[in-house]
């Protein structure tokens, strides 16, 4: 009987790893991957047909803000971290701006 019981007790303490030094966290991607080369090649006044062949399809397209673009990427173990953003901006369809921690500076200046 007391061997059920610590089996149980060990059985349900066992589900949580973050207290165990040794555990594995599986790292989580979650977002677009957006690299160095990808930004290098967008250039301002590139229409938005252009701008989701080079990014792909952004991971926020508000309905509400038909002027920008989100791509956000974040990958830690557990599913944390900071996430690399990038936002686009558009006027009458065409590339003028973007912002984030992924954006050069300068862009379209």
């Amino acid at each position: 009987m007391i061997s059920l019981g610590l089996g149980t007790a060990v059985a349900v303490t066992g589900c949580s790893y973050s207290d165990i030094p040794f555990a594995y966290e599986v790292p989580v991607q979650q977002g677009n991957i957006i690299t160095d080369e990808m930004i290098a090649e967008l250039e301002p006044g590139m229409t938005r047909r252009q701008v989701q062949f080079v990014l792909g399809t952004p991971a926020i397209e508000d309905i509400f803000r038909d002027d920008r673009w989100d791509y956000i990427h974040t990958e830690a173990a557990g599913g944390g971290g900071r996430p690399d953003r990038l936002t686009v901006f558009f006027e009458d369809d065409r590339l003028v701006r973007l912002e984030g921690n992924l954006a050069p500076e300068g862009f379209g200046s």
